[in-house]
């Protein structure tokens, strides 16, 4: 019996990513985990939908029915396992608007990176949707990266397409039990999860972004031998 189910696999590599989901005014902080919205973002960014356009507004619908399983998966140096780091980049930006009306020369902000992080990401979805997304993200229409247009993916985002969630599991742990690794997964009621991110993106549009909440479940991984 054949299904319209479908798994994107996606892997999240560089030596910088910053995943906003809590950022106000002059800072701008990353979670440990990548954000639904983020990606949701490059998916937007490779098919080269406008922000704020018709086009974003309904693949953003329907992008918001697809769960999303996000996995750390720890970088290693002559097996050797890095930790992970927040980064804090002083920054200044020229021109900005204050609350009168006026333009300040230039605002201090504070903005933050992760150092040596690398994520896998499970999309699960119509097949028709991810189908549309993987063959953009193979040749995208604009630059896809990692949270911010500083942070630009080492390794190909696109890690390919199946109809099964253990084959999509082997292209990013290979045969490592999924229980090894610290992740995220979106429940399908809110007594499954434990918190609720808003980070599920309604729009883009500059002067009119807007986010609906995402209930999840984070899960430590075992300690690995």
């Amino acid at each position: 019996m054949s299904s319209d189910k479908s798994f994107l696999t996606l892997r999240l590599e560089g030596p910088l990513q910053s995943w906003g989901f809590d950022s106000q005014y002059n800072r701008r902080n990353t979670g440990l985990m990548l954000t639904k919205s983020a990606v949701a973002g490059m998916c937007c960014a490779a098919l080269g939908f406008p922000r704020g356009s018709d086009k974003e507004q309904v693949f953003l619908a329907s992008f918001g029915k697809v769960r999303m399983l996000a996995i750390a998966i720890p970088r290693q140096v002559k097996k050797k396992e890095l930790s992970v780091r927040r980064l804090q980049d002083y920054h200044t930006v020229q021109n900005t608007k204050k609350a009168d009306g006026g333009i300040k020369d230039c605002h201090i902000t504070y903005r933050q990176y992760l150092t040596d992080a690398s994520f896998g990401v499970i999309l699960e979805g119509t097949v028709t949707l991810l189908k549309q997304i993987a063959d953009k993200l193979e040749n995208p229409v604009w630059g896809i990266w990692l949270g911010r247009k500083t942070c630009i993916p080492t390794a190909p985002v696109f890690a390919g397409l199946t109809d099964n969630r253990d084959d999509a599991l082997k292209l990013l742990i290979g045969e490592k039990p999924l229980k090894l690794f610290a992740r995220q997964e979106e429940v399908e009621n809110f007594a499954e999860g434990i918190d609720s991110l808003p980070d599920t993106p309604i729009s883009f549009a500059t002067d009119n972004r807007s986010f609906s909440p995402r209930r999840v479940r984070t899960l430590h991984g075992a300690e690995r031998l």
